[in-house]
């Protein structure tokens, strides 16, 4: 069997170019890596993701329910899986993914009062590794990155238009809980905690990197002649 690396992080965290970064460092040592990215926008299994996320079902976050909610990216993280990446991960490929199962932990969990944290946390992994059948992470790291950061840097990268926002990206209370509930996950979890700032203001790229590859390294030397 494979591994699945997972970097998780809020939006504006930098974790896509994290991502990048982590895969090109990877195939310098030519360890043997595929990189996906979820959700799948490209693909129809991501319809019903990209309708909530456009406010199709409503413009505030709250208007989905955690269960139907979690139910849409679950959908399609198994639609890659089975058409995607199932056969790289069974030859013992290591997967990469920028997102994973613990974006329902972030994102939907924060919708139900924290006395129920606990029991949706079971349900979500009975739910898709369970059920679903999805493999679950040899290991998840968390990027780290206080709300008020990663809204301006959101707004760098739209320009300045913040009607480019998602329903989770324009509702900065939304995200403040949402990264009470990673940070609970994380430690219920066991997830890696990457600290992308010092608190006022982002570490610069390449000092996350080095943290997100020191991070890694123990899972890269089990049972690998890296």
């Amino acid at each position: 069997m494979g591994k699945l690396l997972v970097l998780e992080g809020l939006d504006g965290s930098g974790k896509s170019t994290q991502t990048e970064r982590l895969h090109h460092a990877l195939r310098d040592r030519n360890v043997p890596v595929r990189q996906i990215k979820l959700p799948d926008y490209d693909s129809d299994s991501s319809a019903l993701v990209r309708m909530y996320l456009n406010g199709a079902f409503g413009t505030d976050p709250s208007d989905v329910n955690a269960y139907a909610a979690s139910a849409f990216y679950a959908v399609d993280r198994f639609a890659s899986f089975q058409t995607g990446w199932k056969q790289d991960y069974d030859s013992g490929t290591l997967i990469l993914a920028d997102r994973y199962v613990t974006s329902n932990a972030a994102y939907q969990m924060t919708k139900l009062p924290e006395s129920d944290w606990d029991s949706y946390l079971s349900w979500l992994e009975d739910f898709e590794y369970g059920k679903l059948g999805l493999p679950e992470p040899s290991l998840v790291l968390f990027l780290d990155m206080p709300v008020e950061i990663s809204q301006t840097l959101m707004s760098r990268r739209y320009d300045g238009d913040e009607g480019k926002k998602d329903v989770h990206e324009s509702h900065v209370e939304y995200l403040q809980h949402c990264r009470k509930a990673a940070l609970y996950a994380a430690a219920r979890q066991n997830w890696c905690v990457i600290p992308c700032s010092d608190g006022s203001k982002p570490r610069s790229m390449d000092d996350i990197a080095a943290l997100v590859l020191e991070a890694a390294e123990p899972l890269l030397k089990q049972g690998s002649p890296v």
